[in-house]
């Protein structure tokens, strides 16, 4: 999902943002039974009401553990321009209500070149990352510091959020959150602030949905002249809608909008099922 958010900053690697989705737990916080949860969505792509392909999204979240896998491919006229398509999963550990990746691998293919991203992570701190091709160097980008790489969510981990204890699963409590995501290249913050609760109706799920509003924030590995950077910083047409995820205080992205400068991206859910949760045993 979120790097969906940075199309704007660099289309042609993010493929008009196809990757998607948010999960959460505080299944190693809380005593007692935790319950293990899996889920399966398919969502349209779409650029100014025009449909470009589709994206998937599938895992599953256990006590103090989750997994996620997507897909991504261009369909239709899109794919006569270009044939991209795309697949990556991640993987880490639920942590006193935060997400603490441990692998993220991506890989992203046109008609010309295929680009692999794999990062090795111990609870969320960067031990090891490749790029293959590499991307290329240019000058004026904000370095990157060992310290922008600890504490951090790849952009598919990032798609798992939980929601404290204290509120509604959707509500004010899905949404005031930062997000620090490093992607193996740039280092950058997603900020959600809640705006409402809606009514929504897809298959597989009918019930409330929590809308945030995005606010992107470049830290390093950027360009900070390039008109792009500055457009998705000033951008404040971006919204992430939150679904939950079964019985737990789990939510995942029904729908994201966001704002590029060749037009609004809209990623929405066209199928969105979750398996029954299976209760674990205690602790």
């Amino acid at each position: 999902m979120f790097q969906s958010l940075q199309t704007g900053v660099r289309p042609s690697i993010r493929a008009m943002g196809l990757s998607v989705g948010a999960l959460a737990l505080l299944a190693l916080a809380l005593p007692g039974a935790a319950q293990a949860q899996g889920f399966q969505a398919r969502y349209s792509v779409k650029l100014i009401g025009l449909s470009l392909g589709y994206a998937t999204l599938s895992g599953s979240v256990e006590p103090g553990a989750y997994q996620i896998d997507a897909t991504a491919k261009l369909t239709g006229v899109a794919a006569l321009v270009s044939s991209s398509k795309g697949a990556g999963a991640a993987s880490g550990l639920l942590v006193q209500g935060r997400v603490a990746p441990n692998a993220y691998a991506t890989t992203s293919a046109n008609a010309t070149m295929t680009r692999t991203v794999r990062i090795a992570m111990a609870q969320g701190t960067v031990k090891a990352s490749e790029i293959a091709p590499p991307f290329e160097e240019l000058p004026g980008r904000v370095p990157m510091t060992e310290a922008h790489k600890q504490k951090i969510i790849d952009p598919l981990s990032a798609l798992i959020m939980p929601v404290a204890e204290g509120g509604a699963v959707i509500g004010p409590a899905s949404c005031p959150k930062t997000l620090p995501v490093y992607d193996g290249w740039a280092r950058f913050n997603i900020n959600l602030t809640y705006v409402a609760t809606r009514q929504v109706k897809v298959k597989g799920y009918e019930g409330p949905v929590a809308v945030c509003s995005a606010r992107y924030v470049a830290v390093a590995g950027h360009r900070p002249d390039r008109p792009a950077t500055k457009f998705m910083e000033n951008n404040k047409e971006m919204e992430v809608w939150l679904a939950p995820l079964g019985e737990s205080r789990i939510t995942l992205p029904l729908r994201i909008s966001v704002a590029t400068m060749v037009g609004t991206t809209v990623i929405e859910a066209t199928e969105f099922e979750t398996t029954p949760a299976v209760k674990a045993a205690s602790r």
